[in-house]
């Protein structure tokens, strides 16, 4: 019998598997762009335990092992910014990623307040923003990433949340 994965609140003993598992996320993102400093690779462990104390962080896990997560806090704008999804290799394209999206989206609206919510995406990241736009959110925008990275800004009002199926 299977274990199925199951979506909850990050803890403070999630910070460590959150740390690494977003460090093996984030390589193929690091690869498309040929920049091995993009912002998720070089984020210490300390910055990840000052958003789990801070933000709204939710895991997937399987058993005992984090195998997704998901971060966003609600801005001056209203708008919650959502970061950092990330879902283990081998567990892509089972609709994971869309989960965590609607648990952090639902606690921001209904816990924090948000009106809408706001992403980044890299504009080479096919796979993120074919999930994200599938979800709902739109094109608003581009931006320069701190680490260099083009992004794409991509927005969807509050109370539009995505789609598990």
């Amino acid at each position: 019998m299977g274990m199925s994965v199951t979506i909850s609140v990050a803890t403070e003993q999630d910070a460590e598997q959150i740390f690494r598992l977003q460090y093996l996320c984030f390589q193929s993102e690091a690869a498309l762009y040929g920049n091995y400093r993009i912002d998720p690779l070089v984020q210490s462990l300390d910055s990840v335990r000052e958003e789990l104390a801070a933000d709204c962080v939710y895991v997937a896990r399987l058993g005992d092992e984090v195998v997704g997560s998901v971060r966003g806090r609600v801005t001056e704008d209203g708008a919650a910014a959502i970061g950092k999804l990330c879902v283990h290799p081998r567990l892509q394209g089972h609709g994971i990623g869309a989960r965590l999206l609607r648990a952090a989206e639902s606690a921001l609206e209904e816990e924090r307040g948000a009106t809408r919510f706001r992403l980044h995406a890299g504009h080479r990241s096919e796979g993120s923003l074919r999930l994200y736009r599938r979800v709902g959110y739109e094109t608003v925008g581009t931006a320069q990433g701190t680490d260099g990275v083009p992004m794409i800004v991509l927005e969807k009002p509050a109370g539009t949340y995505a789609v598990t199926a």
